[in-house]
């Protein structure tokens, strides 16, 4: 700012008049905050240049009062000097809560002083990455500047002008602009930083137009400064980037997005990566390398039940040594003859004899008076009331109200007067007065809470006045809303015309106060439910001669209550001990201080009063309005009462005031702040002291000592020290003890914080209809330290935290309900909110918009701070002062912060008085309904508790001595064998089975007329069909061909590219006629070309193709402008179009002279994104073709219906194979028809009556999610599927449980069987290891123990039981095949309770990889490979899949036990973190629970780093709710901290076409920055 260094005291008086002025029309909302700058900067200029330039960049220069955290104005620079900090200038309704109690100059330069000391460090922090249109999508809300009903101090000065072109500038600026502006900038912060910037030195203030230049500069500038940069990140940026820019080519500077920004950068995998991603998580790296604060601990057993870390107490830990606390006596209630026997009778007395004299006045909203009631008045209106409620409501015989009955009073703050004849005429007829605050909406924040109050007391009637009536929210035939949560409630209007008046013979009866309840006040709990406090008519009396007692009231005096009349101090001065001694109360609304912040001040001076009751708000706001007024005087106050001077941060608010005062007559013994409660009433007030008394001392305590619950004088780190008053002594006639405030309330030490406990005639009596609660906080008898109880009275609990110090004045640190509880300290929310708020507050956040509560996550609670962030406010300066804030109550509590979030102005619950509704607000964030527009998690740093990694231990012990283990522990080894594949007698058969070339001209020439093939269409109608002799026929067709045109060899490789159909199955049978091997390919999708093409040439130039054969659309795409765009269409091999064929027979047919060769290659993208071709023998395919029928019992007469892609795996030996070697008839369905016509497989199953049935899981998923709602209509349609007997899944992977389930649910009306469903299991090394037969068991699902599986053993759990893991078997083990589980590192057979890899022993395995380079030590290692001990002979083929084998109670066909083969996941996928063994499925099905909005999610790791990846299906707006969410859930239940959350649209995460998700492509699109995603998050 302008005025940095200042004196404003020093400048001529014209000028500090004119700056007050600016910063009067400031707070008065006449001039905006740039307008008030620019005026400002514009009076100041001319003062400015004798500074000296290098002051600008000394870090540790003392921060005028401007620039602190706008703290009150410092004592040595009196007069206009306040105006400086005027910014600040008004609170919301209530000043709620929390708001202007938070100044305190020495805390801000605690503040200051922690910051510089971080910005030695240079702590770098990456900001997050938000997508363009997000500057633009932030919810409406930001271009409506907030209502000032609510608003903070300076939001009236928010013009829609100026919101809406921040909202545009903002627009303006693409996110491309801001990371390259950083980029491009220096790393120094603009001088818009004020005293927060940066410690360099300046050459010059930068323009006020550039926002500070965000910390991401600093940050890429000072990336790779230390040398220990992780092991696993390989990069090529330089090393020695020292200096404080960054010079990028100037090519990059412009460049658009999408194309990458800056030089490539190499990640581990070979994959380029653009230097925007990868520099960010470098900079996450290299924050997290700093040391955690508690460092974790040594070493944990991975067996114990519980895995959390157990907090050791710590041997330096402060333990209280004073001697137990004896129980603090107030001075004794005097007794006064003339006091009266009730409070009623009081009103009586001076309504009688002193009936002219005023009792009330209010004010307009001009701060003017408005009417003044007297006492006489005050009394007949009251008894007007009274009759009215007694015997004009209801009949004679049927009352509607009877003594004792609960009546709502329903009042604004601005009729006070009307509130106080509803209040005394309710006591006058005895029934008994709840007061509450006027609902807003139906769906006010709170109001079900309101509605629990009402309920629990009973309350069916609401006394109101006919204006406030008139304002309530009615239904379209003009009826009350039923507000929500509420009974049902009868309006009763109060206003004078509407009573009647008493008949002669009628009078109140006002019997001598006794226990029966006199009101009832309501109070919020810390979890939000609100309840009522039932004051008797004894207390209310005996509270009332206390307070006279304690205040000294005099009859006849003047009390100015600037207080909400309704309920705590505002209704025991201003309307009860204020009748009871006859005083003149003038009550200030609170809608007339916003108007006018001195009208209070101005009051005392015209009324001369002796008594105000104020708030820290109302000081504060006076103190900031003041213009040199000389004409006031506060000399007559004797007793400035201040209503939250318990809060510690009251103190710098009075200093402040009276700093400013004292000079207009106010004396400094004259403030007297008080503690009280909404159970315990009053607690203690400051006494007035006697002129010029030295003034109470202060304690200055060590908010580490209070942390630990211990008073310690503060000595060495003044930065972390907590100033607070005392709030005099207890109350006449009380007794006051301080007990722990959690367990068993056991009496202090003298040096302890404890809660105040307070025995009083004057107090609560009772949770109004809650008797359980009320027994734990009004009837607490306090123990010692043996346990036993120091006497029978019981004492009230107050909420209150604190300590009795020198001459029994009391100290108050905190509230109960403030309190936060992190690892085993104590936190005081008001404490973090003044540290927060000492942060450079201006630019970004409104101060009074505050909630700081905490959350359980992971065994601990955990701090979030959420706070409403100015429209105007740059993203850049947002980011910059939640790292501070960061910084700051780090380095200031000792406390990590787990989550930050800014929310756009106004989105915040409030209460109904303005503040922050804490609870609403901490229920948004968990339900994820906050819409952060800017949000900071930090689980890295806070979550200390939990444990070391695993170390994996070394295996010293020799295979063979494990197996003995095994044996003698009772441990089977985990394997087992499908049925035996019998011997082939028949000679014909021989001769068929060898080769399916064979199989099939010996079909075409038996049975000719056969069917084998039909091919369905969207409308289910046979598009084609395909006998044994046609299918022949057409396969000779191809082999002329190829003969002809191809020029080529036998064994050459000829790539298929067909769409689903009877085409593709007769290229293949041309080219095993031709002796040349068939590869089939997925077609390229013509309107994706660019993201599909390059796979099909990818394998065309691995397989060395020689020749193509496709269609005749599919050759015109291939050879199209758009496909040149993204491939080489130059070098295609031949093209044959298949279409239109010559009728020519080849000369002859091809016969391999042995079964090992090749047959056909399998070409297939892992989900690694890994592309891997196996060859097939035609020994191999046989076998498996034999095998297959043996298990699914498949011959000529039988139908099967596949609804598969047919390119690889058992996909494509279902629609290609089988039928020719079985006989029977396949009904083929290309899934992609289903994208046309859903329900064309399900209808085609229940029309042809077909028994087996194979689909892939997006087949399923299509079915479930678009057929879920029609099962009704497709009933209707005859549809049914109790044939049905097996539905097989077609995958290679874990079954997918949750999705077989549903399925079967939502079809089960149909027909279909629970049991038909299960999930066939193959891999690359062996296409088809299980599938569900028709003679084996059904398929059984088991529970596992997540937390065993990690540590990679099975433990079986109960159904339900937490962490479990449901897990389905993967088919029957097929004929011929046995499998093992093994030990992927040492190689050795484990036992049935371990995780393993699953290896294969088939005559069908694949023969080996086909790889270019022929990569033998993979070819052995994988297909050929043995165990290290046990049976060293056997081959075995590894899967790359991790599981187990599990013996069950089933038994097989042969009678024996059924071994159960269980897949978990694949060893490639699987992410190693901690020392465990995750598998991403497991994070992701936690993830996708979290919230509504997550349609689907993806998980992998970079470098150590856990990145999830969340689709959002929701509006924009919810992107920044999921990223709290989806780190919780997966350090909840997975014990893992989560590094990066991207959140992306629909669609994004990459599937392949067996409904796998593509992991590996995701990260290599995320780290080349192609994903454009809506949200990046950087978890600290």
């Amino acid at each position: 700012m302008a005025d940095r260094g200042v004196d404003l005291s020093a400048l001529p008086k014209e000028v500090r008049d004119q700056l007050a002025e600016l910063d009067l029309e400031l707070s008065e909302g006449d001039i905006t905050q740039k307008g008030y700058e620019k005026k400002r900067a514009k009076l100041l200029a001319s003062y400015i240049p004798q500074l000296p330039k290098a002051d600008l960049s000394l870090p540790d220069v003392q921060p005028s009062p401007s620039h602190s955290a706008n703290p009150s104005p410092s004592p040595e620079a009196p007069g206009p000097s306040t105006s400086s900090a005027s910014r600040h200038h008004r609170a919301h309704r209530s000043g709620g809560a929390r708001d202007e109690r938070y100044r305190s100059d020495i805390h801000t330069e605690a503040v200051q002083a922690a910051l510089a000391k971080h910005r030695e460090e240079k702590m770098a922090l990456p900001m997050p990455t938000k997508r363009r249109s997000y500057f633009v999508q932030s919810p409406i809300d930001n271009c409506t500047p907030p209502d000032t009903s609510s608003a903070s101090e300076d939001e009236g000065s928010l013009r829609r002008k100026a919101a809406l072109s921040a909202v545009l500038a903002q627009t303006l600026q693409s996110s491309d602009y801001w990371i390259n502006r950083s980029v491009q900038s220096s790393s120094t912060s603009s001088s818009a930083s004020s005293t927060l910037s940066h410690g360099e030195p300046k050459t010059q203030p930068q323009p006020q137009l550039q926002p500070g230049v965000s910390v991401l500069a600093d940050v890429l500038a000072h990336t790779r400064i230390e040398n220990s940069v992780p092991p696993d990140v390989t990069s090529s940026t330089p090393q020695e980037r020292g200096g404080s820019r960054v010079d990028l080519p100037p090519a990059i500077r412009g460049m658009s997005r999408g194309q990458s920004r800056s030089s490539m950068l190499d990640t581990a995998d070979g994959v380029p990566v653009s230097s925007r991603v990868s520099t960010k998580i470098q900079q996450l790296l290299n924050t997290l390398k700093r040391p955690k604060r508690p460092p974790l601990s040594e070493f944990f057993l991975d067996d114990s039940e519980e895995i959390v870390e157990v907090p050791r107490p710590d041997p330096n830990t402060p333990k209280p040594e004073g001697r137990q606390i004896i129980p603090v006596k107030g001075e004794p209630l005097g007794v006064v003859s003339n006091w009266p026997p009730a409070l009623q009778a009081a009103l009586a007395r001076w309504g009688a004899t002193q009936a002219k004299s005023p009792a009330l006045t209010a004010l307009d909203i001009t701060g003017k008076p408005l009417y003044t009631l007297t006492y006489g008045k005050l009394w007949s209106r009251s008894l007007k009331l009274a009759y009215t409620l007694l015997n004009k409501l209801g009949t004679k015989t049927e009352p509607v109200l009877q003594a004792g009955d609960r009546v709502a009073l329903v009042y604004p703050n601005s009729d006070p007067g009307m509130f106080w004849v509803a209040f005394y005429g309710c006591l006058l007829a005895e029934v008994i007065p709840v007061p509450i605050e006027v609902p807003l909406s139906r769906q006010d924040a709170g109001s079900q809470q309101i509605g629990f109050l009402l309920g629990s007391c009973g309350v069916s009637l609401a006394l109101t006045s006919e204006v406030c009536l008139k304002g309530l929210p009615k239904t379209p035939n003009g009826e009350i809303v039923q507000f929500k949560g509420w009974p049902r409630m009868k309006w009763v209007v109060t206003d004078t015309k509407y009573l009647t008046k008493p008949s002669k013979d009628w009078q109140p009866h006002i019997p001598t106060a006794n226990t029966d309840t006199a009101y009832i006040e309501y109070k919020a709990s810390k979890e939000g439910t609100v309840m009522g406090v039932a004051v008797s008519k004894i207390a209310m009396l005996t509270h009332c001669q206390a307070l006279t007692q304690a205040c000294n009231y005099c009859e006849g005096e003047t009390l100015v209550n600037v207080l909400d009349c309704k309920k705590d101090m505002g209704l025991w001065h201003g309307v009860l001990t204020s009748v009871m001694n006859r005083i003149h109360t003038i009550t200030v609304p609170y809608a007339v201080m916003k108007a006018c912040p001195m009208s209070w001040v101005q009051r005392v001076h015209i009324h001369k009063a002796r008594v105000a009751l104020v708030k820290c708000r109302d000081l504060h706001w006076a103190m900031m309005a003041h213009k040199d007024q000389k004409d006031i005087n506060l000399s007559s106050i004797r007793m400035l009462i201040v209503a939250d001077g318990a809060n510690p941060w009251s103190v710098s608010s009075c200093d402040a005031f009276l700093n400013v005062f004292q000079s207009h007559g106010l004396r400094p013994e004259v403030i007297c702040p008080c503690a009280t409660s909404p159970e315990a009433l009053t607690v203690a007030i400051r006494r007035p002291g006697a002129r010029g008394a030295p003034l109470p001392a202060r304690a200055i305590l060590s908010m580490g000592g209070l942390s630990h619950g211990v008073i310690r004088v503060n000595t060495e780190d003044k930065n972390s020290a907590l100033t607070v008053q005392d709030v005099g002594h207890i109350m006449p006639g009380a007794l006051m003890c301080i007990v722990k405030p959690d367990g068993s309330p056991q009496l202090c030490k003298t040096d302890e914080i404890g809660e105040i406990v307070i025995n009083s005639r004057a107090g609560g009596t009772m949770y109004y209809g809650l008797p359980g609660v009320t027994k734990n906080t009004f009837e607490v008898i306090p123990v010692n330290q043996a346990g036993a109880p120091i006497g029978e009275i019981p004492f009230a609990r107050t909420g209150l935290l604190g300590f009795v110090g020198p001459g029994s004045l009391v100290f108050v640190v905190g509230k109960i309900e403030g309190l936060l509880m992190v690892s085993g300290r104590r936190h005081n929310a008001d404490d973090l909110v003044a540290t927060a708020l000492a942060v450079e507050p201006v630019k970004t956040v409104y101060r009074g918009r505050i909630a700081v509560f905490s959350v359980t996550v992971f065994y601990d609670e955990r701090i979030v701070i959420v706070a409403e962030q100015r429209p105007d406010a740059s993203e850049e300066d947002s980011f910059q002062w939640m790292s501070r804030v960061l910084q700051a109550i780090d380095s200031i509590h000792q406390v990590g912060l787990y989550c930050l979030a800014l929310v756009p102005a106004n989105t915040l619950p409030k209460t109904p008085l303005g503040g922050i509704h804490i609870c609403e607000t901490k229920q948004s964030f968990l339900d994820g309904n906050l819409h952060p527009c800017n949000i900071l998690m930090c689980p890295h740093t806070c979550v200390t508790n939990m444990p070391k990694p695993r170390q994996k231990q070394p295996v010293d012990v020799g295979p063979a001595s494990m197996l003995v283990g095994n044996l003698v522990a009772g441990k089977r080894i985990a394997q087992a064998t499908g049925r035996e594949l019998g011997v082939v007698e028949d000679q014909d058969l021989t001769r068929k089975h060898q080769f399916l070339s064979e199989a099939l001209q010996w079909r075409a020439q038996v049975d000719p007329d056969h069917v084998l093939y039909v091919l369905l269409n969207s409308k289910g109608v046979p598009v084609c069909t395909a006998t044994c002799a046609q299918l022949h026929k057409r396969a000779e067709k191809i082999t002329a061909t190829l003969l002809e045109r191809g020029g080529l060899n036998t064994g050459d490789n000829v790539v298929l590219l067909y769409p689903p159909g009877i085409d593709l199955i007769a290229a293949f049978y041309g080219c095993l006629y031709a002796g040349v091997i068939p590869v089939t390919v997925r077609p390229p999708h013509p309107q994706n070309l660019s993201a599909t093409l390059p796979t099909v040439r990818m394998i065309i130039d691995v397989s060395k193709a020689a020749c193509i054969l496709t269609t005749q659309p599919l050759m015109r795409i291939l050879r199209s402008r758009e496909a040149a765009a993204s491939v080489n269409v130059k070098t295609w091999p031949t093209i044959i179009d298949t279409d239109d064929l010559p009728r020519k027979r080849p000369p002859h047919l091809y016969k391999p002279p042995t079964a090992e060769m090749l047959a056909y290659l399998d070409f297939s993208v892992s989900t690694t994104g890994m592309l891997t071709g196996v060859k097939m023998s035609h020994a191999a395919i046989s076998t498996l073709c034999r095998s297959i029928k043996l298990q699914c019992e498949l011959y000529s007469s039988r139908q099967i219906a596949i609804c598969l892609d047919p390119y690889c795996g058992l996909g494509f030996v279902l629609w290609c194979l089988s039928s020719v070697y079985s006989g029977h008839q396949s009904i083929l369905i290309p899934p992609l028809e289903l994208e046309t016509s859903l329900p064309v497989w399900l209808s085609t199953l229940s029309q042809y009556k077909i028994r087996d049935t194979f689909c892939s899981y997006s087949v399923m998923e299509l079915c479930t999610k678009g057929l879920g709602t029609q099962t009704e209509v497709l009933k209707a349609r005859g549809l049914n599927l109790s044939c049905v007997r097996s539905c097989v899944v077609v995958a290679e992977e874990r079954p997918r449980l949750a999705l077989s389930q549903s399925f079967s649910k939502l079809f089960k009306d149909l027909g279909l069987s629970p049991r038909a469903v299960s999930t066939a299991f193959g891999s690359r090394v062996n296409l088809a290891i299980g599938l569900q037969g028709t003679s084996g068991p059904d398929p059984s699902t088991v529970y596992v123990d997540m937390k065993s599986l990690r540590h990679d053993r099975v433990r079986l759990v109960e159904k339900g039981a937490p962490q479990s893991l449901p897990l389905m078997e993967s088919g029957t083990i097929l004929p011929g095949v046995r499998v093992i589980i093994v030990n992927p590192e040492t190689r050795g057979p484990l036992g049935d309770s371990h995780l393993g890899e699953i290896w294969v022993n088939s005559p069908h395995s694949a023969s080996g990889y086909y790889t270019i380079y022929g990569e033998e030590s993979l070819q052995a290692d994988h297909f050929n490979t043995k165990l290290s001990f046990g049976d060293p002979q056997t081959l075995w083929s590894r899967t790359g899949y991790l599981g187990f084998i599990k013996r069950t109670e089933l038994l097989d066909a042969s009678g024996d036990r059924h071994d159960a083969l269980f897949v978990v996941g694949s060893l490639d996928e699987t992410l190693e973190l901690r020392g465990l063994r995750y598998h991403p499925i497991d994070i992701e099905t936690s993830v996708s629970r979290a919230h509504r909005s997550i349609a689907e999610s993806a998980v992998f790791t970079w470098t150590n780093l856990l990145v999830v990846v969340a689709e959002l299906s929701g509006s924009e707006q919810e992107a920044l709710d999921l990223v709290p969410l989806v780190t919780n859930v997966v350090l909840e239940e997975h014990h893992l901290i989560v590094g990066v959350v991207v959140i992306v649209d629909p669609g994004v995460i990459p599937i392949n076409s067996r409904g796998e998700k593509q992991r590996m492509h995701l990260r290599d699109s995320f780290l080349a920055d192609q994903l454009d995603p809506i949200y990046v998050a950087y978890n600290m």
